[in-house]
């Protein structure tokens, strides 16, 4: 897009040079101060340098990318590969070469024809000027999105976003009675209903990146039919594979498939979007690399352990959606999963305590970490949480190798059994 508007810059400007002409633009001494060698000699020297720092820049950057795929794992590089300020940087290189070499063109200087764009040209140095400003930037911008401060920062943000768009702190959206949390969901679909589906199968293979529940919404009001979601975000599927059941049969079209399944969007890789265990994996992985016997760095791993805190923290007090959807005439329309708090922390938790037992700093952190949590999570998940904490520092106390670091754990045990 930068590359587009400094081509179409390129050419209004030589448009403008025309119409006013050498004469107007000679009242301007900054501008007027060079021929059609001069023009082409700076324009030239602006496009080579331009291309040689773009190169340069891109040199750079895969270099930080392999640097963050071998330090901090492959889930992470989508943050530097949709970094914003790399994209600019990039941008502004490689549309100064080309607003260049479009000026270059326009440049005459026969015997018969004499043309300078003054006024373009000059703005070509202050787009060079403007490009070594953006190198510096670049170069601190680089140093600091490499750091594992920054990117557990970020992961962390991708987190809380995933939990904002998932448990808004206000559900407006109607979900069925109250009671219906009282039994399972299956309870609330039709007797025939395994027998009267229609199953509505994937085209492709990969991972459920997002589930369009408007868009099924609209189509289950429109045709009168109620639909199961078999694949929530993050599913890995098959081509082939069954991803929404809808009943009944004979209200379900060819058509109507291929618009219930067009509601789902399958790629290659996972995304937090809608998937917030992936959006907390990535925050655990980077725990269990820094705990690893090729690293050894717990310090890390207190980090990690700070900002999924901060996500599971985010989570707390949110009410959890029904996984039954209802219409405005309170009719049965969508059937779908929805996230267990307590399996979602023990899993990212005990992922991290399976390779932290043996240090006494990251089990201490773990614990209080939990603990924090389990005042304000439901009592499902805060007592999953007690059990967790007990297991953690029970294993941990056998693993502790100094007699210190084993009573400082018999007093956490004892304080979490009080």
């Amino acid at each position: 897009m930068m590359c587009a508007v400094a081509v179409g810059l390129s050419f209004l400007l030589i448009e403008v040079d025309t119409r006013l002409g050498v004469g107007t633009v000679s009242d301007f001494g900054l501008l007027y101060t060079f021929g059609p060698e001069g023009a082409r000699a700076i324009l030239s020297v602006i496009a080579s340098s331009m291309i040689t720092v773009a190169s340069l820049i891109f040199s750079i950057t895969m270099l930080s990318l392999q640097l963050a795929s071998s330090q901090f794992g492959p889930r992470v590089l989508e943050n530097f590969m949709r970094d914003r300020s790399n994209q600019i940087v990039l941008g502004t290189f490689v549309s100064t070469f080309l607003y260049c070499l479009v000026v270059l063109r326009a440049v005459r200087g026969t015997e018969d024809s004499i043309f300078v764009p003054h006024l373009t040209v000059a703005f070509a140095v202050v787009l060079a000027a403007v490009g070594v400003a953006v190198l510096i930037y670049f170069i601190h911008h680089i140093a600091t999105s490499i750091r594992i401060e920054t990117l557990l920062a970020q992961l962390a943000a991708d987190g809380c976003t995933s939990v904002d768009r998932l448990f808004p702190e206000r559900l407006d959206l109607d979900l069925g009675p109250l009671h219906c949390k009282d039994k399972p969901a299956a309870h609330w679909l039709p007797n025939d209903f395994e027998a009267g589906s229609k199953r509505v199968s994937a085209d492709a293979s990969g991972y459920v990146q997002n589930v369009g529940i408007e868009a099924l919404m609209r189509i289950a009001k429109r045709h009168d039919v109620v639909l199961r979601i078999e694949t929530p975000p993050g599913r890995f599927v098959t081509a082939g594979e069954c991803v929404i059941t809808a009943y009944p049969r004979d209200r379900v079209s060819d058509e109507i498939a291929d618009s219930l399944r067009g509601a789902l969007v399958i790629g290659r890789d996972r995304s937090v979007n809608q998937d917030l265990e992936f959006a907390i994996r990535r925050i655990v992985e980077l725990a269990q690399r820094s705990l690893s016997p090729g690293l050894n760095d717990p310090t890390t791993a207190l980090y990690c352990i700070d900002r999924l805190g901060e996500v599971f923290g985010r989570l707390s007090g949110r009410e959890l959606p029904s996984p039954i959807r209802y219409d405005e005439k309170g009719q049965l329309r969508i059937l779908t999963e929805v996230l267990v708090i307590e399996e979602l922390a023990r899993s990212a938790f005990s992922s991290i305590a399976r390779y932290g037992t043996s240090d006494v700093d990251v089990v201490t952190r773990l614990v209080d970490t939990m603990g924090k949590l389990s005042r304000s999570f439901p009592p499902a998940a805060r007592d999953a949480m007690l059990t967790l904490t007990e297991q953690v520092l029970i294993a941990s106390e056998h693993n502790a190798s100094l007699s210190f670091d084993r009573k400082a754990l018999q007093e956490l045990l004892r304080g979490q059994t009080v």
